[in-house]
């Protein structure tokens, strides 16, 4: 494993890497559940119904509590969660990451086709700072422009308030930096354990599959899982601070 993913080729100048490929991989999956949820659509639902409307209402209850704005909020909760979910989760399939794609300058023994999307510190970089710049538009939109300022810049108080928003706005670029380096991390540092793990050996001989791989497999789904919530709740924790006006 590299921090930089592997470029495969390039479309004119632009490089095409395997966690970009990934990425259009989740976006055809995503896409096949939308087709797949419409056409067993049913008041008594069942199997991908059933699941989807789970992971809704959960993120709907649970935004609900801590907003007054829930139907703006939870929608971008949620296709967080399930994008994040998802990629997390794919990138722990045996196999996903030995297909070999021998691309110019590779070597002999190529670079991997595929890879964990969120392993890329690219695309979480790419989510948080769609999540933070949604949650200051939206404290925009619902508290006005001077309710907005007012946040960062308020001289009540002097120099308490002003010092408090100051600390207020270095903590808008540390919540790119926190959401970002967190999910990136964990599934980095899975990435490279699982790879370490399975190419273990005793005495030359490769450890049995069932006995080393899948407990560390089993784990990091639990990972995946828990980290697909950690940054869709932190997500709805910050657009609800900011969409409401400070008193």
């Amino acid at each position: 494993m590299t921090l930089a993913p592997s470029i495969l080729f390039h479309i004119g100048s632009f490089p095409v890497t395997n966690t970009l490929l990934t990425t259009i991989v989740v976006d055809v999956i995503i896409i096949a559940l939308v087709i797949a949820f419409n056409r067993c659509l049913s008041l008594y639902p069942k199997g991908i119904q059933n699941i989807l409307e789970m992971v809704y209402e959960y993120f709907y209850s649970a935004t609900k509590e801590v907003s007054s704005k829930v139907d703006i909020i939870y929608p971008w909760v949620t296709t967080f969660f399930i994008f994040i979910v998802i990629s997390n989760v794919l990138g722990q399939f045996p196999g996903f990451e030995t297909i070999r794609f021998f691309a110019p300058g590779s070597g002999e023994e190529g670079v991997p086709l595929f890879r964990t999307a969120t392993s890329d510190l690219n695309v979480t970089l790419a989510f948080a700072v769609i999540s933070i710049f949604m949650c200051h538009l939206y404290s925009v939109k619902y508290t006005g422009v001077k309710g907005y300022i007012g946040r960062f810049l308020n001289f009540k108080m002097f120099p308490i308030f002003l010092f408090v928003g100051t600390l207020e706005f270095i903590g808008e670029f540390t919540k790119v930096i926190s959401l970002s380096c967190r999910l990136f991390g964990n599934l980095f540092a899975g990435e490279s354990v699982m790879g370490t793990i399975s190419s273990m050996s005793l005495f030359g001989i490769p450890l049995p599959f069932f006995c080393v791989p899948i407990p560390f497999m089993m784990l990091e789904l639990m990972v995946a899982v828990i980290q697909a919530i950690v940054f869709a709740m932190l997500t709805m924790a910050f657009m609800s601070i900011m969409v409401e006006k400070q008193h």
